[in-house]
């Protein structure tokens, strides 16, 4: 199933509602709406996504039994006159690891070519390596979580917004120590992820050995849907073509196929002594030649960005400017603070 979180478009401020793409591709079921005719009474499962994801596969085999009913009790919309929010539009948390070195040895060979990493900050940092050795991740603001055809805003304080091309998994069963072998059980479903960059203050940000934080963090910076594709949809997550576009013009054109670290055995290292809820959202890392840095040109103000992965569908945002102008991150001066205090 193609599940998906909603609101209509007339109704602005409204509770998102959850559905399942009918076959048509151009229909949505209303699966609470249906329950209530059906049934006679709303169920739990379907208050929203995250509700749905801990029902397991209870709420999975109800909602492919009423999808088939909508129709009957009038309980469906045209997918144009949906807003289709992210399928879980606050994730339980966000974790995105470097799945894909290739795109990791891309990125640090273009940022020295660009003067944002010497040679010898690489050297030292000797990310590539670490990330061939273990699935290196960080988490992110489940807060700044955004849907399809939604607008993405350039933060007022960069000059190089980039996309990374990427997809993901939601956790449906709770979990600790899982076993490789035994990962696949905890996944409910996949999603495509644009996880947006503020590429000149992201390096800056890094040489600190903490993580991106400004670079990553900023409103509307996690985009991700149309759908939440269920895993039984997904014959082989790692055989998908993954590829962007940017005004209709292609930038990326790459395959799951490269993907290093694979979902099993990022759950097996993320779940040592560490709870997984349901909810919880494990990106894949940026595929290879998978975003603009690496290409060498970034987004403006206008671009349309259109990410597609096989089997997951397309996720499209326009990149739009703040009302705000741009105003550089002023920084302090360590010397001075070192004169004073000794």
């Amino acid at each position: 199933m193609k599940l998906v979180s909603f609101r209509s478009r007339s109704e602005a401020k409204a509770k998102p509602r959850i559905g399942v793409l009918l076959p048509d591709a151009n229909t949505v079921a209303d699966l609470q709406t249906t329950a209530q005719h059906a049934l006679n009474a709303p169920l739990e499962y379907f208050v929203d996504m995250l509700a749905f994801l801990e029902g397991g596969q209870e709420a999975h085999d109800q909602a492919a039994r009423l999808a088939e009913r909508a129709t009957e009790y009038a309980a469906t919309h045209p997918v144009n006159t949906l807003v289709l929010l992210a399928p879980v539009p606050r994730p339980r948390s966000l974790r995105d690891v470097m799945g894909f070195p290739v795109h990791i040895h891309g990125a640090i060979k273009r940022a020295m070519e660009s003067g944002h990493v010497t040679p010898e900050m690489a050297a030292q940092n000797e990310m590539f390596r670490a990330a061939m050795q273990r699935p290196l991740y960080y988490f992110s603001n489940t807060n700044s979580v955004t849907g399809h055809d939604s607008d993405i805003i350039i933060p007022t304080y960069t000059q190089r917004m980039d996309y990374e091309l990427e997809f993901g998994v939601y956790i449906g069963t709770c979990g600790k120590n899982i076993a490789a072998k035994d990962a696949h059980r905890y996944i409910a479903g996949y999603t495509i992820y644009n996880d947006l960059s503020a590429r000149d203050i992201q390096f800056d940000e890094m040489v600190g050995m903490l993580g991106p934080a400004k670079g990553k963090s900023f409103d509307c910076g996690n985009a991700m849907g149309p759908y939440l594709v269920t895993a039984d949809e997904i014959t082989d997550p790692y055989a998908l073509a993954m590829i962007a576009r940017v005004n209709d013009e292609e930038w990326t054109r790459s395959n799951s196929s490269d993907q290093y670290w694979r979902y099993e055995e990022t759950l097996e290292y993320i779940s040592r002594s560490e709870t997984l809820y349901p909810g919880d959202f494990i990106a894949s890392g940026t595929c290879s030649r998978g975003c603009g840095l690496e290409l060498g040109k970034f987004l403006k103000a206008g671009d349309v960005v259109e990410l597609e992965v096989e089997g997951l569908g397309m996720l499209r945002n326009r990149v739009v400017v703040s009302d705000t102008p741009f105003a550089p991150v002023p920084l302090r001066d360590p010397h001075q603070y070192i004169a004073e205090h000794g």
